[in-house]
This record gives structure tokens, sequence and C-alpha cells, in this order.
């Protein structure tokens, strides 16, 4: 029989990445998810398995997707965006009661990932850590070369992250919004794609470095063998509990170490590179979910990608309705 699997965020590169992979097998039923129904990986699945759901952050999320997965019989859910990870994954034992099983990694994980203070400190024994404090504290006041990274505790990507390059310029520095001071690295940047079987035993690592940025995408792109890379991504992913996939970003010190910068704990929207190198993370991720045996370890090859838009055109009947305004209680 197949396996019915719904991946969230279609309208996201990871949320397409997840989709592309798991309809090249022959076992696999995709539906697809969004808030918006112009969402392009809707489109690339048949029409009757398109669905509506609420922003991530909405009350009803959870329970919308729990409704969906138990009507529809779905047997993995693959969620691919930030803000839907720890709420679903706090909904983990709701879902495998319906017999659907979750394919993201633990709520401790996330909760350690997400919040970039914590993942420091878990981190600092395991792989180079820069020097990062909370600022307001004590700790954070003095001692730094300048030029430093100030970023947000909670957030993904570079949102909000600037250089703050003096004394004087770091004192003016305001603690109300949970921000972090980090020491600048001042080396290349590697994002390393990495799957962890559900024993948390690291199956492949895969670093890559982004050649060419169109408006914050990568749209070249290429896979490096770099074993210190290696080393440094399957130390992070085994230090914070990793199962399924998530995405190191390092960069280098003057003297060459990977130093750890943030984990996205999720699919990256860059995979399809990942994917094309060897390691097809969203499949070996539905094995492992769902039982089934997984190699001990999954070896790629360099491999280069340019990125290109991708038309998807279809007739006006198949375009999925607007969802009804909200009506509020009591009205």
């Amino acid at each position: 029989m197949s396996v019915r699997v719904l991946v969230t965020g279609a309208g996201g590169p990871a949320g397409v990445a997840v989709i592309r992979s798991l309809q090249r097998r022959g076992d696999v039923e995709v539906l697809a998810a969004d808030m918006d129904r112009w969402a392009s990986g809707l489109y690339l699945v048949a029409a009757d398995r398109r669905r509506l759901v609420p922003a991530g952050r909405a009350d009803d999320f959870v329970e919308t997707v729990l409704t969906l997965c138990a009507d529809d019989r779905v047997d993995v859910l693959f969620p691919t965006v930030d803000v839907e990870l720890p709420r679903i994954a706090a909904a983990r034992e709701r879902f495998a009661e319906g017999g659907t099983r979750v394919a993201s990694p633990e709520l401790r994980t996330l909760e350690t990932a997400l919040d970039k203070l914590a993942l420091a400190r878990a981190c600092a024994r395991s792989a180079y850590v820069p020097r990062t404090e909370l600022v307001g504290t004590p700790q954070a006041v003095s001692g730094w070369d300048f030029p430093v990274i100030v970023k947000p505790r909670w957030g993904a990507g570079s949102r909000g992250v600037r250089v703050v390059a003096s004394q004087t310029e770091l004192d003016a520095v305001h603690a109300e919004e949970d921000l972090l001071v980090q020491e600048l690295l001042p080396g290349d940047e590697f994002s390393v794609d990495v799957l962890a079987d559900l024993d948390g035993h690291v199956v492949a690592a895969v670093p890559r470095a982004r050649l060419r940025v169109d408006s914050g995408v990568a749209v070249a792109g290429v896979t490096v063998h770099d074993e210190a890379l290696i080393a440094a991504a399957t130390a992070v992913a085994t230090a914070i509990g990793l199962t399924t996939v998530a995405n190191v970003q390092l960069k280098r010190t003057v003297d060459g170490t990977p130093g750890l910068l943030e984990v996205n704990p999720r699919f990256p929207g860059a995979m399809p590179l990942t994917v094309a190198s060897g390691v097809d993370m969203p499949s070996l991720v539905l094995d492992a979910v769902l039982g089934r045996p997984v190699p001990r370890h999954v070896d790629f090859v360099e491999t280069a990608n340019v990125r290109y838009l991708e038309d998807v055109f279809l007739p006006l009947d198949e375009v999925l309705p607007a969802p009804a305004p909200a009506v509020a209680p009591g009205s």
C-alpha cells in the first residue's frame, strides 16, 4: 500500500523540495498544505490532494492539521515552516494517537536550536562556538574585539542581524528585545545539511557554499567535501540530540576552524542540491520515521547548482477558493 504524506509550507522552497523528493518514489501519495491558496507547491500535487490551513501561529493551526491528518489518513506529516515546528512537536503524541508520525526533530531539540543562547551553551563543549552573551547582562559589557555581531536571541535567517563597530555603539544597544552580542567570525560561511536517524546517529552531513545570492536567496551553490565542516556539524547535531534533518550554519575563524553560527532545525530551501549530490534526505527521513532500515552512512558527490524560476500553469477552476473570513466570537 502507498504511504500517505502531508507536507506543510508548500509555498516555501523547503516544502517544494520535500514534495518533489517524495514524488519521485513510487510508494508515496503526497498531499500539500499551505495558508496561501497561491502557494506554488500546492499545484505540484493532484487537485484532490491540495489543502489550505491557517497560519502557523493561528490558535486553530494544530487542531486543523490534526483533523486533516485524521480525515486524509495521513501516515507521515512533514512540517517545513519554522513557526509550525514547536507547535506540531508539542502535539506529537496526539498525532501518533491518530496514526500520523511526525517527520521533524523532537521538541527539546527544537527549543535548543531555536534559542541561539541555549544553542551556544549546549554546543560549547562539542564544537567551536564564538563568544555569545545576552545584551544587558554584565558578561556582555566588555572584553570584545570589534566589530561584533548583534542578533535576536530567537528568529530565523539573518533578520535583525547587524554589525556593531565600537564599544560606544554596543553600549547604545538596548536589551528589551532579547538581543545577543557575538564574536564576529571573519572566514567563509557554509551551510551543512545534516541527517540523523531516530536514535540520533548522524547518517550524512553535506556542506555547501553559496556562490551567488540574489535578494537573500542562494541561486548558485556547490557541495564540498570538507572533513572539518562535516565533523563540526556532526558534533553540533549530536550535542542537541538531532533526529531527522537540520541545517547547521558554520563560519570559519581566522585559523580556519569552523565556528557555529546557528541551527535551522528543518529541511532547508536548498535541499535539492543535497539531494542531487546523492543524499535524498526527505526520502531517507520517511523511511526512518516509518521504522524501515536506513543506511548507517550515506556519502555524497561534490555537485554545483544554479536556480531559476519555474512556472506552473493550470485552469482557473483548479485554483483553490479563498478561505471564508473568520467570524469573531459573539458576532
